[in-house]
């Protein structure tokens, strides 16, 4: 396997959108997309041109030098950009510039390496920089962080604050208002400020910490049960319908740790006889007129590996939360699941083997898993 980096830039039409799916196409034809930069805004250089978004990213591939450049020509010509190098510089609705091949040397009339002008162009070096600063150039000497220094180019870049989606998110992508759900000690709310982070959302996050009646209800659980459950289901309400409010119907996208009809499944298992249907009418009232993800990802864990997450996050409350109640809590969502399937898209993933805390493969397999429980949906 080996490592390129490539420059990918737009000043036509839907510029994001170009690169977007310029990246998408790259990682389909030619590896897997290991490094991605910020992109940044740079006006045309050489001609008369409306302004450029720029990117870099690395990818692994198996492809020879000479095959990245013909599927690298083949995916410009796909986004409607045809090379003549007797026009000069031109608009061009998606550019992709192949600048290194590993630390491969090469000079042929179709293809140079390193790219020639790499160390004369700021838009390309300043979001090569931030991906792979201590790369050195293999016929320079220097690392790119250097070339950055010295670069004579004084253009004016602007770094914009809208990111490019890795294409293993892509499937994702496509829902606005997204969960995260699976008992106590799953990895919820882990796993959607990753994702938020990855997809550029905002993140969610149920409000335990200021939940007054929490700690009581580990203490004394029977006196507790129902001012406990009504309270956190009140929050929910608030929380989804503020949020609806502050981004006009979640515009730039969410990922909350939690699905609202969670207080149903812990109801169950705390509420007397005569408590639950009164809290399940609260509850349907309430349910109405809040705001509601098109895609839950569920987390199934064993109820032994939450107890062991428990126990290291080091929440005084939680440690004496017992593994019947985890294990209750876990054939409760079982019983559970029908009910939001009946409501959204469920990707149900398996991660009592993956630690996506710490291991990158771990979350890449997480990933992968939900879009194999998306595409079976769809």
């Amino acid at each position: 396997m080996a490592t390129v980096y490539i420059s990918t830039g737009s000043n036509m039409g839907g510029r994001f959108d170009f690169l977007q799916s310029g990246l998408h196409d790259v990682s389909e034809r030619i590896g897997e997309i290991v490094l991605i930069s910020s992109v940044v805004e740079t006006p045309a250089l050489g001609f008369d041109g409306s302004p450029f978004l720029n990117a870099c990213f690395g990818v692994e591939t198996s492809l020879l030098p000479v095959q990245v450049m013909e599927q690298l020509l083949h995916i410009e010509k796909k986004h409607g950009r045809e090379r003549d190098t007797s026009k000069g510089y031109v608009n061009r609705t998606l550019d992709l510039d192949l600048l290194f091949y590993d630390d491969s040397i090469l000079n042929t009339p179709f293809l140079t390496l390193p790219h020639p002008s790499l160390e004369k162009r700021r838009f390309v070096l300043q979001p090569l920089a931030e991906i792979i600063p201590n790369k050195k150039h293999p016929a320079l000497f220097q690392t790119i962080a250097n070339l950055l220094q010295n670069c004579p180019d004084n253009t004016s870049i602007q770094v914009v604050e809208q990111k490019l989606i890795h294409p293993r998110y892509r499937k994702i992508k496509e829902h606005a208002f997204v969960c995260v759900e699976g008992i106590i000690g799953s990895g919820k709310t882990t796993l959607a400020k990753t994702l938020a982070a990855a997809l550029g959302y905002k993140t969610l996050e149920e409000r335990y910490a200021e939940n007054p009646f929490l700690p009581k209800f580990y203490r004394k659980p029977k006196r507790f049960a129902f001012p406990l459950e009504l309270s956190f289901l009140a929050d929910r309400f608030k929380q989804l319908n503020e949020e609806a409010e502050q981004l006009d119907l979640f515009q730039s996208g969410v990922m909350a740790d939690y699905h609202m009809s969670k207080s149903l499944v812990f109801a169950k298992n705390t509420l007397s006889e005569d408590e639950y249907p009164l809290f399940t009418q609260l509850y349907e009232l309430m349910s109405r007129s809040a705001n509601q993800p098109s895609l839950c990802v569920f987390l199934r864990q064993t109820p032994q590996r939450a107890k062991i997450n428990i126990k290291n996050r080091g929440r005084s409350y939680e440690q004496n939360i017992a593994i019947n109640y985890l294990e209750q809590l876990a054939k409760g969502y079982d019983q559970h699941l029908p009910f939001l399937k009946a409501q959204m898209a469920v990707a149900v993933v398996d991660v009592s083997d993956l630690d996506f805390v710490l291991q990158q493969q771990d979350l890449n397999t997480l990933v992968d898993r939900i879009n194999a429980q998306l595409g079976a949906i769809a």
